[in-house]
């Protein structure tokens, strides 16, 4: 097997990075978009040139073998994946660097690591991928610790226990998404969740965050497929009871669901699962008018159908990631199953799109029709561009270029306001920071009573100042969709950057209730400080 090796700057892989015909198009693409932007690339730092903190900790002798202080550990421990991140890592800016990365290898170990970190006032960072958006796996922790270490779950990634009568299996929580798919195809089964991270993300990272896969209808959020939960606090260990529902009080996994990393850590997980599809069908439709498109996505979110995917590109998105020009956008529907074929459903969707103006250049693909699935189309172009879209992200950062992105879920009577203010704050901000841009704007994910929008932004910035040119369109973009009744995020997680809006967002008897719940399982207030509630003054 050939072997990779993850970027510690960036995301994925080094091999996978974008280069040669690929960068070629790229940036073809952006220069017919925007002219004048400044695209001399930077490389990276070497890790020996970064100059990182000397650790302040050092480890009893006990758990020792489980720590490493090597330069390049550290280094891709820093960060998460998010623009911001990666632009830092370019200028080579790690001062919130960990001391130690722990890689426990018992939930034994996470015990002992946790009363270690309790008594010593150690900051307590999990990581599961490192693939957050949002700083939530970064030790940016203050002054207020006398450490910080990243806590790395990668040696507790196992299928432990199969239950093939119920369909479900008890999974650690250091597994990640190849890795989980890998040992559950042999049994026929699969979680069927597959966020945009999936390579690069953990089952624990997933519970952590409430993360949602591919699934933009019904299954969407990893919330739907939890049996039960196993956790390790600082205050105990926490094992709910695995039944498929229970009416016994608050849950206890909901408490943990979304927790992300401020309350435990998650080592374990009973998941349900589900039968590998047999039957898929797939189809796009391009709208002449964007309000045709969105009504017809709305009807079809609210038919019952249940479409496994119906994301809906406006006509920006659809140029840049597909090459598809319309005045409407496109609707990139499919279908599947493990028990029956899919036809009708797809036939009744479509039929919902022509109501409303809706065309298809093609007609659906289905599995059984061998010829019309090795066809090319628009919702494969799609595909592949969603998962080539964070090594794009970064090779454009390093060409000063502001690529990110801001996501949310409003209800469908709001989305009109909401995307016209969301326009006319991403205008202002760019136009106030002297960055020449766009936006762009797909629904990732639907409710019979709202969607998902995800909103793109990409701009060309000033060499050496693209951070903070970034920093000021996130701050009005953030308070704009805020201001008019969305949510500060639908499922990249609050982390640190997103804490000003979130502390907004949340009922204050619920802050209080979560504050008193920290207390009571983390008294010394180690575990991922800053995250979801204030940690100690800096």
């Amino acid at each position: 097997m050939a072997t990779t090796t993850r970027s510690w700057w960036g995301w994925g892989t080094a091999e996978d990075a974008v280069r040669g015909s690929e960068l070629d198009a790229l940036l073809r693409r952006v220069r017919e978009l925007l002219p004048d932007a400044d695209l001399t690339p930077t490389t990276a730092p070497a890790v020996s040139d970064l100059g990182l903190p000397t650790p302040r900790v050092a480890a009893p002798r006990a758990l020792a073998p489980l720590c490493s202080h090597e330069p390049t550990d550290r280094a891709a421990h820093t960060h998460g994946k998010a623009f911001r991140d990666v632009v830092r890592n370019l200028a080579g800016d790690l001062r919130s660097a960990p001391d130690l990365v722990v890689r426990p290898r018992t939930e034994q170990d996470i015990v002992d690591v946790l009363d270690w970190c309790s008594r010593s006032n150690i900051a307590v960072i999990p990581y599961g991928g490192g693939s957050s958006v949002v700083g939530g796996t970064e030790p940016r922790v203050g002054d207020g610790y006398t450490g910080a270490i990243s806590l790395d779950l990668a040696e507790l990634g196992q299928v432990l226990e199969i239950d093939r009568t119920s369909r479900a299996a008890r999974i650690q929580a250091g597994v990640l998404g190849p890795a989980l798919e890998d040992q559950l195809r042999p049994h026929g089964l699969s979680l069927r969740h597959f966020p945009q991270s999936f390579e690069f993300s953990s089952l624990g990272g997933w519970l952590a965050t409430r993360a949602a896969g591919h699934y933009a209808t019904l299954y969407t959020h990893i919330d739907d497929m939890v049996e039960s939960m196993r956790v390790v606090t600082p205050g105990g260990v926490a094992q709910s009871l695995r039944v498929p529902g229970s009416g016994a009080g608050p849950s206890p996994d909901g408490l943990f669901l979304g927790s992300e990393g401020t309350l435990g850590i998650i080592t374990e997980a009973w998941m349900r699962l589900q039968d590998r599809p047999a039957w898929r069908a797939g189809a796009s439709v391009h709208f002449a008018e964007q309000d045709a498109a969105v009504a017809a996505t709305r009807a079809i979110a609210q038919s019952g159908l249940h479409p496994t995917n119906c994301r809906l590109l406006d006509p920006a998105e659809a140029l840049l990631n597909t090459g598809v020009h319309t005045s409407g956008g496109v609707l990139v529907l499919g279908f599947e199953s493990a028990d029956h074929p899919v036809r009708e459903w797809m036939r009744r969707a479509v039929e919902l799109c022509r109501d409303h103006g809706g065309d298809l250049p093609a007609p659906p693909r289905y599995t059984e029709d061998a010829e019309s699935t090795a066809n090319e189309n628009t919702a494969d172009n799609w595909r592949a561009a969603f998962l080539r879209m964070p090594y794009q992200r970064d090779a454009l950062a390093a060409r000063s270029m502001i690529v990110e992105t801001f996501e949310t879920a409003c209800t469908w009577d709001r989305y009109p306001e909401l995307r016209a203010a969301v326009s006319e704050a991403a205008s202002a901000a760019l136009a106030s920071t002297g960055a020449t841009g766009m936006l762009t704007c797909r629904f990732t994910h639907l409710y019979p009573d709202g969607p998902a929008p995800y909103f793109g932004i990409y701009a060309a910035g000033r060499r050496g100042a693209t951070l903070q040119q970034w920093d000021e369109i996130k701050a009005a973009v953030t308070e704009a969709l805020h201001t008019r009744g969305g949510t500060v995020t639908h499922h990249h997680a609050v982390g640190r950057d997103h804490r000003p809006w979130y502390d907004r967002q949340r009922p204050g008897p619920f802050a209080a209730a979560l504050s008193a719940a920290k207390t009571g399982v983390d008294p010394a207030g180690v575990l991922n400080p800053g995250v979801l509630l204030p940690g100690m003054a800096p």
